[in-house]
């Protein structure tokens, strides 16, 4: 027998669960197994050499981008938005919802890969910012410099190292970067899933709305982008008050 409660999925017992729940895992395997092989053709895609001598200024000062692969032989870099003279709640709640993933690339470095952020934004305002976040990740500011170093932000990039040698090996943006926020994931897992309007959801669930609206909070954790919001990760820093303005346009990115 089946209860239909309003806006909630059927209730079932656990053997007509199962039943239903057998034939959707057949069809996450196949995702999961299309995902490998897009893996593979990333693999194989070829490569770009550039100059690794190009200098990007870091919290030593200016130095090659050569070295932002710590000796190691792979390198991602998350390319984050700036906003110029922008106070700290003003900056990109987008890419915070990256760079606030990637506080720890530990398992990164123990398959020879390492990781960085780069952002188009002066080092002063880079190294108070970084300090009121809170990150311990190495950032560097790539002002000026065109790709594959800097160039349009708001990427997941992969390089490729040999000896002196460097090379663009893969660059994505959008959802592309889903995978650093595992939040998503999880929310994917729900009932009502992420909450927003693009998604298919059966009849009677709750509206879905803008699919950025919750990376902005008011003091409250009110999704917000009046004046006195921030990124929501901010409010869990010392010292984050309400504020009068963004310092920039309120627009989601």
């Amino acid at each position: 027998m089946t209860e239909q409660l309003p806006g909630r999925p059927p209730v079932v017992d656990l053997a007509a669960w199962q039943a239903e729940r057998d034939e959707l895992l057949v069809r996450e395997k196949a995702h999961t197994r299309e995902g490998d092989k897009i893996a593979a053709a990333r693999r194989r895609l070829p490569m770009v050499e550039f100059d690794g001598s190009v200098e990007v200024v870091g919290a030593d000062g200016p130095l090659p981008f050569l070295e932002l692969f710590q000796g190691r032989e792979e390198l991602v870099v998350y390319k984050h938005m700036w906003y110029d003279a922008a106070p700290h709640q003003g900056q990109c709640e987008g890419c915070t919802t990256a760079a606030w993933n990637l506080r720890d690339s530990v398992y990164l470095n123990a398959r020879d890969v390492s990781f960085a952020i780069t952002t188009t934004g002066v080092w002063p305002e880079i190294a108070s910012f970084t300090a009121f976040m809170g990150y311990t990740q190495p950032w560097y500011s790539v002002r000026g410099l065109d790709e594959p170093v800097g160039g349009e932000m708001g990427l997941l990039t992969s390089y490729l190292r040999d000896g002196d040698r460097t090379f663009l090996t893969y660059s994505t943006t959008g959802r592309g970067n889903e995978c650093v926020n595992p939040s998503l994931a999880l929310l994917d897992m729900t009932p009502y899933g992420r909450g927003e309007a693009w998604e298919d959801n059966p009849e009677g669930w709750p509206k879905g709305q803008d699919s950025c609206r919750t990376w902005r909070s008011d003091a409250q954790g009110n999704p917000s982008w009046g004046p006195t919001s921030r990124p929501v990760p901010q409010w869990t820093r010392p010292d984050a008050a309400p504020v009068t303005t963004l310092g920039r346009s309120g627009e989601c990115h």
